[in-house]
């Protein structure tokens, strides 16, 4: 998934581009530490610092005015503990690494992204998400974070810490994180199905049905026709065994789909209602299948629940001026939590995930229009995709945003690991 680098003699390298290369990293060089002392040690001696993960963001959130730093030469590290619940992961394990490791040792994340391949740290430090009406923020399951700050010194957090809540979901800027603790729940089952033909009257109709029709479920759309695209069903089986013969109207599909038409359906996961491991159900794409460089560009916008219906009527308004610039968009729901930054902040929330072509202008054209139709609804942006709200509007959708501009301040002062991205939302600077 990393673009290309180049090694110097010294062992740091060009960062090179994120995933969709729709963004060139401005750092300089690439630092690959191979202990936390180390680590340390680059803190200290460099003057401005960023952790890169698996460059799987849209936007210049990982990148630094100075240097960046990848944990990937760091032993890794997945100790599970299933009388406690939970396991310890070093912060550049993937998501499908730590999963095949739950597997094997009968435990599991009660949710995975749509990609597996991501970072556990990156996925934490953005609030990135999986999906279903019970199903937090993949950061709400982190019991305790260790970090090298600004000092260079090693800090853990653990859950009630006073500024855990705000330290949780960063966006990075309170230092490197090197190891978390998450966690875990017994291994289970999921069967995967897909369906096809909901019309929109039905899915509006009946949207708290369908969304809680399984354990986690998607509705991918073009925002245009009487008809969403496909509705997708992972259902626990020691929650239900069985897939609802028919979706208010929606017929299960006879053949293995894939969420975006023109890509081979190979790379999805199982579907049919074949029942697998949670991690083999649970993400979009197979773990196996590895994503070479992206031809998409991504945005997604988190309204509260109670706004949803709302959402979806102005997304329809705006389908015919969006559709053209879209491969496929999401639909999907996420449990409430008490972190900061989270784009479910002390709200249940209803995420419109999409993946546009790789037209950038148009597509931030389109944005500020989506924007300006989710945004007065509270719409907040996932922070490591394409969105255009600067620092006033952000600042407002999330009420302990003061707080947590302020945890940064007290922690790096010198602003050692602010970047164009904490400067331009407010965060830092």
């Amino acid at each position: 998934m990393d673009s290309p680098t180049t090694t110097s003699p010294t062992g740091t390298a060009a960062p090179g581009t994120n995933w969709a290369r729709n963004h060139r990293y401005a750092a300089a060089r690439l630092h690959r530490p191979r202990s936390i002392a180390e680590l340390q040690e680059l803190v200290v001696r460099t003057g401005r610092l960023r952790a890169l993960g698996t460059r799987h963001c849209f936007n210049d959130v990982a990148d630094s005015p100075g240097e960046l730093v990848t944990l990937e030469s760091l032993p890794p590290q997945a100790e599970v503990d299933t009388a406690r619940g939970v396991v310890r992961v070093s912060a550049g394990t993937s998501y499908g690494t730590l999963a095949e490791r739950l597997h094997t040792a009968g435990a599991a994340l009660r949710a995975m992204a749509s990609l597996p391949h991501i970072s556990v740290a990156g996925a934490v430090a953005t609030a990135t998400h999986g999906s279903g009406d019970r199903a937090q923020n993949l950061a709400a399951d982190v019991r305790a974070l260790e970090l090298v700050g600004a000092d260079g010194e090693l800090r853990r957090l653990e859950r009630g810490d006073e500024e855990f809540d705000g330290s949780v979901v960063a966006l990075g800027a309170l230092g490197v994180v090197t190891s978390l603790e998450l966690d875990v729940v017994p291994t289970y089952q999921v069967r995967q199905d897909v369906y096809s033909g909901l019309s929109f009257a039905a899915f509006t109709r009946n949207f708290d049905a369908v969304t809680s029709a399984a354990h986690s479920v998607s509705v991918y759309t073009t925002w245009v026709g009487e008809d969403t695209a496909q509705v997708w069903l992972k259902t626990r089986l020691n929650d239900s065994a069985d897939a609802p013969a028919e979706l208010f109207g929606a017929r299960p599909a006879a053949e293995p789909l894939h969420p975006l038409p023109e890509v081979d359906v190979r790379n999805a996961t199982e579907q049919l209602g074949v029942p697998g491991p949670w991690h083999e159900r649970l993400p979009h794409f197979r773990f196996s299948f590895r994503p070479s460089n992206g031809e998409e560009l991504q945005a997604e916008y988190l309204v509260g629940r109670e706004h949803a219906l709302t959402a979806i009527t102005e997304l329809r308004r705006l389908g015919p001026s969006i559709a053209p610039l879209l491969h496929m968009c999401e639909v999907r729901t996420v449990a409430a939590d008490g972190l900061w930054l989270s784009s479910s902040y002390e709200r249940d929330a209803v995420a419109f995930h999409f993946t546009f072509r790789q037209r950038q202008p148009e597509v931030l054209a389109a944005l500020a229009r989506v924007e300006d139709a989710l945004l007065p609804l509270g719409a907040r942006p996932h922070w490591g995709k394409l969105f255009t709200a600067g620092a006033a509007t952000l600042a407002g959708l999330y009420p302990r945003f003061a707080d947590a501009r302020a945890l940064v301040a007290r922690h790096d002062p010198g602003g050692r690991f602010a970047n164009a991205f904490t400067d331009r939302i407010g965060l830092t600077g």
